[in-house]
């Protein structure tokens, strides 16, 4: 083959490929970022920050609709069944997307079937706090201790039955062999007052939960559940760097659409959200609010729902937790 020919060809290629990442005719109209918790709360926050990038790199306006209810299973159920043609977008949590498959028996839809991931955004760890004045320790050694010398005593709070604060303290449980006495609450507001006045003194709370007391010292934060520290809280140590490796507990975000969703669609808002979350503006604000910022692939992120559906399940069924 000639050297022109190979050119052309080389040249083809590259425009057969240009035409797959940018999907002629989208998007054609306003596309909707459906978000399956109440307005106001850190998914949400960190929802709208990547919706008004990602509509400007789009070039058309995203709207972002709360559709709470079910922990996050109405909202996640709608786009399950939505149109599959991109103008329909997820922005869901750890807890509809992996958990509610073991939590729920009827769950409407299967987060490993149903969707097709775009791209990890964020991640919230977990962070063992304590009232300093009820439980006077400093470290996760000391706090283990102090539960063990109190079996069933101990109270901690958590956003409900399931949520990854409860799950957190039920993994603590099995790890450490320790027993404490599970709070759920409906609200973090009531989380903080509680844990102020002591009646309830720990917790496996989302750092902007608790964001505000960290820094009055009216909380303390004894370790992060994650891997590596928090970009959030740099000086707090993991729970790996205080001796339990195995314990490892965030919330964590991601954007998906339905299943079906054409993959130059699904490439394209995959490689912008890519761009968006390496943006310094955006990872600061995130941090900001309390979150670390994350991105994946689309096969990536597909793992992680699975192996967090694989993780769960067998915490939650030795604890024989359900909710109808």
């Amino acid at each position: 083959m000639s050297l022109r020919k190979i050119f052309a060809a080389c040249a083809m290629m590259f425009v057969f490929t240009a035409a797959q990442a940018q999907p002629e005719g989208y998007p054609s109209h306003t596309i909707k970022m459906v978000v399956p918790f109440p307005a106001g709360g850190a998914t949400d926050i960190i929802a709208r920050l990547v919706a008004d990038r990602l509509g400007d790199d789009l070039g058309t306006r995203i709207i972002v609709e709360n559709k709470g209810g079910a922990g996050g299973n109405v909202g996640t159920a709608s786009v399950a069944t939505a149109e599959p043609d991109g103008h329909t977008i997820l922005f869901s949590a750890s807890g509809p997307l992996a958990v509610n498959k073991i939590l729920y028996k009827n769950l409407p839809y299967d987060p490993e079937k149903d969707f097709e991931p775009l791209s990890l955004v964020a991640k919230l760890p977990n962070v063992l706090v304590v009232n300093p004045k009820v439980i006077p320790v400093k470290t996760v050694s000391e706090f283990i201790a102090y539960v063990k010398a109190r079996p069933g005593q101990i109270n901690y709070s958590s956003i409900g039955v399931g949520s990854s604060q409860h799950l957190a303290g039920v993994l603590f449980e099995r790890i450490t062999k320790t027993k404490m006495n599970h709070v759920p609450y409906r609200a973090a507001t009531n989380i903080v007052v509680d844990m102020m006045s002591g009646q309830v003194p720990a917790s496996f709370q989302l750092i902007p939960n608790v964001w505000s007391r960290l820094g009055a010292g009216d909380i303390r934060a004894i370790a992060v559940a994650s891997r590596e520290r928090s970009l959030a809280l740099p000086n707090v140590p993991t729970m790996a760097e205080q001796g339990l490796p195995e314990f490892e507990s965030s919330a964590w975000f991601g954007l998906l659409v339905p299943k079906g969703t054409p993959k130059p669609i699904v490439d394209r808002l995959s490689g912008l959200i890519s761009k968006i979350m390496a943006d310094p503006t955006i990872r600061k604000r995130m941090i900001e609010i309390g979150a670390d910022p994350a991105q994946s692939t689309p096969e990536e992120f597909r793992a992680l729902i699975s192996s967090e559906v694989a993780k769960w399940r067998t915490v939650i069924k030795d604890a024989n937790i359900t909710i109808e």
